[in-house]
């Protein structure tokens, strides 16, 4: 069995992890750290302790009405990524332990198309 790393937990609703292939599970926000636990296997599980989240970033459509999925980008392993019933919930309860400033959107389709163009077709610097 996974011992939490949550003295006391805030938050839990059903979750879906795309860490690899699709998991199920439930996302615990804690005192001490966000965790995911599989339903089905208790080996697949995510401990993310908050001194190490670097930013906590969503995917916003339709000027906030809808949040498909988020991410938390840590110091050191990367990017998680997650989706759950209630986002806005889950965002508000993680942005009681990390700085408003380290939770961002992500960028448009738009916006991506638009920085690879620049960077392909723009301007050179000439140093």
């Amino acid at each position: 069995m996974v011992q939490s790393i949550n003295t006391r937990v805030d938050f839990v609703t059903n979750a879906t992890s795309y860490i690899g292939l699709t998991d199920y599970g439930k996302i615990m926000i804690g005192d001490k750290g966000f965790e995911f636990y599989n339903d089905r296997d208790a080996k697949k599980y995510v401990q993310i302790p908050w001194d190490t989240v670097d930013y906590v970033v969503a995917s916003v459509m339709f000027r906030g009405k809808w949040i498909p999925r988020y991410a938390i980008r840590t110091k050191k392993n990367g990017t998680y990524s997650f989706s759950s019933r209630n986002p806005k919930r889950v965002l508000r309860e993680i942005r009681k332990y990390v700085k408003p400033e380290r939770m961002v959107k992500s960028l448009t389709f738009f916006q991506v198309i638009r920085r690879g163009l620049k960077a392909r077709f723009g301007r050179k610097n000439s140093n």
